[in-house]
């Protein structure tokens, strides 16, 4: 197991650990959280023998091997399959010595049998460490994270830095280890990648330590939490929602025990006041004195997010916002030739509409969003924005487009020349940027501190549609949870691209996914997503589970009334599973049809007034008839979908489990 004692370390004068104590035992998986600052990579530094303790003890069994994720990644011209399969670095030391072997050597009869011993002995070794499969499951590993075979072959150097992360974190998989340390893992995966990570985690049989600010990852791959608070290690049974559920219970009884220890400190200093000076008292004053200045001061705890924003409302609410016909997204190369990503997009966007999108790593979702933004011309179609619309997006890489030499105020004021720099600098706090940080330059800031300034221009513009593509990349725990407040409550239409599934389900109301190049409507929940993946994409990446190598049963086995009971309730989960997509997809169409009809009813009424078609009016008509065309068409795809789907639903009922 691992053992930490009496743990004392810190920076300079700046103690991070002082008496942490902590056991884990082998096997455990183990989310390590705490604010930013509080010693979470530290820890791991420690861990690995690369920093070591000021005092107190950190004990590991002997011998263990141990995997991390490394953070710089060299520009090889090694091929990414090459670079994973050396992340086993005895593999590739056996490997180098059986080479050195082969070669040609001079020596007399005697050595050339210790060599002919040794090669056997290295072959042997090989096999015991698996050499013969390494590169099936380098391959695997790096499917699994989202390269294709091409990438896999492609030098390591012409990857960029979050592909070189995928890198390195491939290799940590591929060596074999007995503590596996991931710090913040998920940061540069997309939705399937995560999923596939946690699959693979839920067969690793060592113990784990894993960073993360993605809640439903800890949730899904933990089952006990250690948190870094008031330079101590706590350690919580359970995954991270059980974590806060236990958190947020200690700090209502902590509360209490802080009021009554005020209370008690309070009586005891009255008594001290009044009775010290007098001779009588005196005895009995000096002993409240010694009780009060043993009296242990109970430290209050802190779990709330440090800071909380809302979008303001915004200036303009029209109803339909953006129509497509037969869109396509993609790209033009040099020469003028069209490269199609998502082609014949049809959808409408209207107000309070809260869209995720779904789809696997470079399916074209980012691309899709770059072209709904206007920042990546269509390359056929119409996409036509109504008058009034103001979209706020936040690109994947938006932080690349904050200027390093320049602060937070002088970015906002860009954008706001008249407005007073005091209003400004008000308006920046509430991002949690004190005077000194929004006067500091970019180049200064965090990935997390740069993620909020980005938010924060995106929130003054006051947005009617937000297009967000992965927003919560380089934010903690608790920044992630107030932008999941803020956009809970924006009254605008969100179309949402994210790996955070928590944000997603907190902030969504129906999901898309763009798939085998085109964008359609998703009938199920992000479980259904995910049971989705595995069944189309995922499936070969996987290791195989322990259920895939038993026996079928036999099916002319007898079976008692307890067995039958139990095969009715399988086949009635398995129908329920299997309908249950569609009637998602029914109440999602049924909520659509009510609202396109209300909208569309109105519409009809305003076009039957004769005043509508005044000269003066000929602009506001134009917009009306273009609404009323799109409505007609969405409403009549939706009623045809609902029919099918309560087709597929009666005739689920009819075929039984």
């Amino acid at each position: 197991m691992i053992r930490i004692e009496r743990l004392h370390f810190g920076h300079g004068a700046r103690p991070l650990f002082v008496e942490a104590e902590v056991t884990l035992n082998p096997g455990e998986k183990v989310g390590l959280i705490g604010a930013n600052g509080t010693g979470k990579s530290t820890l791991f530094a420690l861990l690995r023998g690369v920093l070591h303790p000021d005092g107190g003890e950190l004990r590991m069994p002997p011998g263990w091997r141990l995997a991390h994720v490394a953070q710089e990644t060299p520009a090889s011209e090694r091929s990414a399959l090459d670079y994973t399969i050396d992340g086993d670095a005895h593999l590739r030391a056996l490997e180098a010595e059986l080479v050195r072997l082969d070669g040609p050597m001079a020596g007399d009869a005697g050595e050339e049998e210790v060599r002919g011993e040794r090669i056997a002995e290295l072959h042997g070794r090989l096999a015991d460490a698996d050499a013969y499969t390494a590169r099936a499951r380098a391959e695997r590993l790096l499917a699994g994270l989202g390269f294709s075979q091409t990438q896999m072959a492609m030098p390591v150097a012409r990857f960029s830095g979050g592909w070189r992360m995928r890198l390195n974190l491939a290799q940590a998989l591929m060596c074999p280890s007995d503590l596996l340390l991931l710090d913040e893992p998920t940061n540069h995966l997309d939705l399937d990648a995560i999923l596939w990570l946690e699959d693979w985690i839920h067969h690793y049989p060592g113990t784990l330590i894993v960073i993360s600010h993605d809640r439903d990852f800890l949730d899904g791959v933990t089952h006990v939490i250690v948190h870094i608070d008031g330079q101590k290690l706590r350690r919580y049974g359970g995954n991270y929602a059980q974590f806060e559920r236990t958190r947020a219970l200690e700090i209502s009884l902590n509360q209490s025990q802080i009021e009554k220890q005020n209370r008690e400190r309070a009586h005891l200093q009255h008594f001290i006041d009044r009775f010290k000076a007098k001779a009588t008292k005196a005895k009995q004053a000096q002993s409240r004195m010694k009780m009060l200045a043993k009296m242990v001061a109970v430290a209050p705890l802190h779990a709330a997010s440090p800071f909380s924003f809302e979008f303001r409302e915004p200036l303009a609410a029209p109803d339909l916002l953006l129509a497509t016909e037969r869109a396509v997204a993609g790209y033009r190369s040099a020469d003028g030739a069209s490269r199609p990503i998502v082609s014949d997009i049809d959808f409408t966007l209207h107000k309070g509409q809260r869209i995720g999108l779904l789809g696997v790593n470079g399916a074209g979702k980012s691309t899709l969003m770059k072209t709904l933004a206007g920042e990546l011309p269509r390359l056929d179609g119409a996409i036509r924005y109504s008058t009034g619309i103001a979209i706020g997006y936040f690109a994947q890489h938006q932080l690349d487009s904050l200027r390093e030499d320049e602060s937070p105020l002088k970015h906002l004021m860009r954008l706001a020349p008249d407005t007073r720099e005091q209003d400004l600098r008000n308006f920046l706090g509430g991002f949690n940027f004190s005077a000194d940080r929004a006067s500091s330059p970019v180049s200064s800031l965090s990935g997390g501190e740069r993620a909020r300034l980005a938010l924060a221009l995106i929130v003054w513009k006051r947005p009617n549609l937000l297009l967000l593509d992965e927003p919560t990349n380089h934010l903690d725990l608790e920044t992630r949870a107030a932008l999941t407040h803020a956009l809970a409550q924006f009254e605008g239409a969100l179309v949402l691209v994210s790996h955070d599934r928590h944000l997603l389900r907190a902030v969504t109301d129906e999901f898309m996914i763009v798939a085998d190049g085109r964008l359609r409507p998703f009938p199920g929940d992000l479980d259904d997503y995910r049971d989705w993946l595995f069944r189309t994409r995922l499936t070969e990446r996987s290791p195989p589970s322990a259920a895939a190598d038993q026996d079928p049963p036999d099916a002319s086995a007898p079976k008692d009334a307890r067995q039958q009971k139990r095969l009715a309730a399988e086949a009635r989960q398995r129908r329920a599973q299997r309908l249950r997509p569609i009637e998602a997809r029914l109440a999602v169409l049924e909520r659509q049809m009510t609202e396109l009809g209300a909208r569309k009813t109105e519409l009809d009424r305003k076009l039957a007034d004769p005043d509508a078609y005044a000269q003066d009016r000929k602009t506001q008509l134009q917009s009306w008839l273009i609404e009323q065309a799109a409505l007609a068409r969405d409403l009549e795809q939706a009623e045809t979908e609902w029919l099918e789907r309560q087709a597929e639903l009666e005739s689920g009922d009819e075929e039984g489990p």
